[in-house]
């Protein structure tokens, strides 16, 4: 079970983008690799086609590694954990204790 989920604001803490933050947009479990909105941004050249008549050069988001990213828990970033809430497996932030979902 990952400690990130789709949806998520994370912040960046290795790399070009270090620092910045973004929700997370998509995750590729196999990998280990998150989409997060405006981040990694690469340029992707496209050939004219029926969808897009120009072509061209086309901006979109790369995906990072899930290690390079930290969960942000009520505007601070925090290491997650998992604990028992009765019967449910839940996330919890390490930093304060808060359940988080």
């Amino acid at each position: 079970m990952l400690k990130i989920k789709k949806g998520d604001t994370v912040k960046v803490i290795a790399g070009k983008d270090r620092d910045k933050q973004g929700k997370v947009v998509s995750i590729d479990k196999k990998n280990g690799r998150v989409v997060v909105e405006g981040i990694n941004m690469v340029k992707k050249h496209t050939k004219p086609s029926m969808a897009n008549q120009e072509g061209g050069i086309v901006t979109t988001e790369g995906s990072i590694d899930i290690s390079n990213v930290m969960l942000v828990h009520d505007g601070q970033p925090t290491r997650v954990g998992f604990k028992m809430d009765g019967d449910k497996k839940v996330r919890y932030a390490k930093s304060t204790g808060e359940v988080i979902d």
